[in-house]
């Protein structure tokens, strides 16, 4: 516990918070080029083949790998796309995923619910 001598002469310091997504340094999003689309096994309870791609950041050149949100999609090598940070769960190393409806990456067709996360406008 500090005295009312030591506050007064010493600031406080501010903890720094750890990045979640450190690779994007501070920006919400980056853009990116596709070097390899695969898939990946989730962890122990679940069961299905996610769809991930690795990266390639356009300014840092750092790699990463995303996840591809919604059914299907027409990603391939040297597609560009956009990612943001995003915390998935079930994968293990990947913190990342693209978002749809942007740059070569479409949005899901049919799409009536929740359609901002998968790059759909509302049909009319």
């Amino acid at each position: 516990m500090a005295t009312l001598k030591q506050t007064s002469v010493l600031p406080r310091l501010k903890k720094k918070i750890r990045s979640k997504s450190p690779k994007l340094n501070e920006n919400p999003q980056k853009k990116a080029i596709c070097l390899k689309v695969l898939t990946q096994s989730p962890k122990k309870p679940n069961s299905a083949n996610r769809r991930i791609v690795k990266l390639r950041l356009i300014n840092t050149k750092s790699r990463l790998t995303a996840k591809i949100r919604g059914e299907s999609h027409n990603l391939q090598q040297h597609s560009t796309v956009l990612v943001h940070g995003a915390r998935i769960r079930d994968l293990i190393g990947v913190s990342y995923a693209v978002i749809r409806g942007k740059f070569d990456l479409l949005g899901v067709s049919n799409r009536k619910s929740r359609r901002s996360l998968y790059g759909v406008k509302k049909s009319i």
